[in-house]
């Protein structure tokens, strides 16, 4: 321990340095349920690449191993901290380095907050669609990690999509640069989307170049009340069946619903079993939410209610923000699951979860993005009662079972981290986890990055 100071000492200012145990407490752990963490060594805060060096190299040296975090908002213990280790915070790198209208690209550090990217962008008429949920609180940085998407993916993608080029700090120190700068590049293995997802397991991020869109119009958003989940999946269906491009297709079970309005008093409709809100940012929004409407009634809706205005339409937006927050009020405590599924299995899949719930007798809430078929089970659960607890984590598992026998997938958005190990050992079989830690390997001989995490 005092060699791993003296040496972090020598290369480092004396402020980037944390090793006040109570402190470093606070550093163990993201906002994942079930996941266990370490207590650190160090908590190293850098703003320099160099720093970052550094702090790997030392790593190397005395085999010490780094656990790299950004806000730590993530959902599946990607974050968490092992013992005796390196926590690498790199929250104080947060500059945007440049934002260039003509080749519509940003260059940021990866402490950068979402929003503040997103808001500066804006300000020359660009738009960076990714928006996770905590797009208030969560790093560029950590959005790659952990190749998170947000409400807009279903016409505009996720974070891999707009991720161009990238510098790493690898496992030794050594700086290595991947992808371009240019609209078109495919030089060598694709080595930039390989870092995205990799929950800092290959190389420590720290610049990013991220490509951008011409801002859209405001968008108009429509709410639909259903009296099942199977009939707003079938509206989901016609929608993407008729070949329409919304910018946002979420659904709330009735649940979710009941919890934001006792949360913020919404006056969301607590009769319905399931609210599906649709979103245009197109030239005439109007138009396609009439299109959407008839769609809905078509499938079984009982109310059709589109937004007159950009006001009307962002209360209606921030009611499924508040989603997560409001479930995690129901109980002290909860998981929450991310399978992603076909389109066309959405509704088995949310009936599903409905019945798996019913089985364990617990709240499971869920709200989606519909349109890509992104489903966020929420199993709510009483920490401090073993059973309860228990038969959480039972539901849980259950819920990923059920995800991939409808051809889905563990993970959409939120990573593997500690959460999802052994499920994601069961979704790739044993060839593809044979080929991907031997990538790890490639990166990371000696195995001091994010150790535990993944597989």
């Amino acid at each position: 321990m005092d060699d791993l100071l003296e040496r972090l000492r020598a290369g480092l200012p004396a402020e980037a340095l944390i090793t006040d145990p109570d402190v470093t407490a606070s550093y163990g752990r993201d906002m994942a349920s079930f996941c266990d963490a370490g207590s650190p060594a160090v908590v190293v805060l850098p703003r320099t690449v160099e720093q970052v060096q550094h702090v790997m190299r030392t790593a190397t040296a005395l085999r010490v191993p780094v656990v790299p975090q950004g806000a730590r908002t993530g959902l599946s213990g990607a974050a968490n901290a092992s013992d005796g280790c390196i926590v690498l915070s790199l929250t104080k790198m947060d500059r945007i380095l440049e934002i260039n209208p003509v080749d519509r690209i940003a260059v940021v550090e990866p402490g950068v907050v979402n929003a503040v990217l997103s808001r500066a962008v804006n300000e020359h008429g660009l738009y960076y669609p990714p928006d996770p949920s905590s797009w208030e609180m969560c790093t560029i940085g950590g959005n790659i990690g952990t190749a998170s998407g947000g409400l807009c993916c279903v016409k505009y993608g996720v974070t891999a999509e707009y991720v161009l080029g990238l510098t790493v700090v690898l496992a030794d120190g050594r700086l290595l640069t991947t992808g371009r700068r240019t609209a078109k590049g495919v030089a060598g293995y694709d080595l930039t989307r390989l870092f995205v997802g990799s929950e800092g397991s290959l190389g420590i991020v720290v610049e990013a170049v991220l490509a951008l869109k011409p801002q859209p119009p405001a968008q108009l958003v429509l709410a639909a009340e259903f009296p099942s989940a199977a009939s707003a999946c079938d509206a989901v269906c016609a929608i993407m069946e008729r070949g329409h491009t919304p910018s946002l297709l979420e659904i709330m079970d009735r649940t979710t619903v009941r919890a934001v309005n006792k949360l913020a008093n919404m006056g969301l409709p607590e009769t319905t079993e399931a609210l599906l809100l649709c979103a245009f940012d197109t030239p005439d929004p109007a138009a396609d939410l009439t299109a959407v409407a008839a769609l809905c009634e078509a499938a079984g809706a009982s109310e059709v209610v589109p937004a007159d205005t950009a006001a009307e339409s962002e209360l209606l937006l921030h009611a499924r923000r508040l989603s997560l927050t409001a479930l995690e009020t129901v109980k002290s405590a909860t998981m929450i699951d991310d399978v992603c599924v076909p389109r066309s299995k959405l509704g088995e899949m949310i009936d599903g979860t409905a019945a798996i719930a019913h089985k364990y007798d617990l709240t499971i809430g869920v709200c989606a993005h519909a349109g890509d078929g992104n489903t966020h089970p929420v199993v709510c659960f009483d920490h401090l009662d073993p059973d309860e607890s228990r038969r959480a984590r039972e539901s849980f598992d259950e819920i990923m079972a059920l995800g991939l026998e409808l051809g889905g997938t563990i993970t959409g958005e939120h990573g593997v981290g500690v959460l999802k190990k052994e499920w994601l050992a069961r979704e790739l079989g044993p060839v593809g986890l044979e080929l991907q830690r031997g990538i790890r390997r490639t990166f990371d001989p000696l195995g001091i990055l994010n150790p535990g995490k993944l597989f």
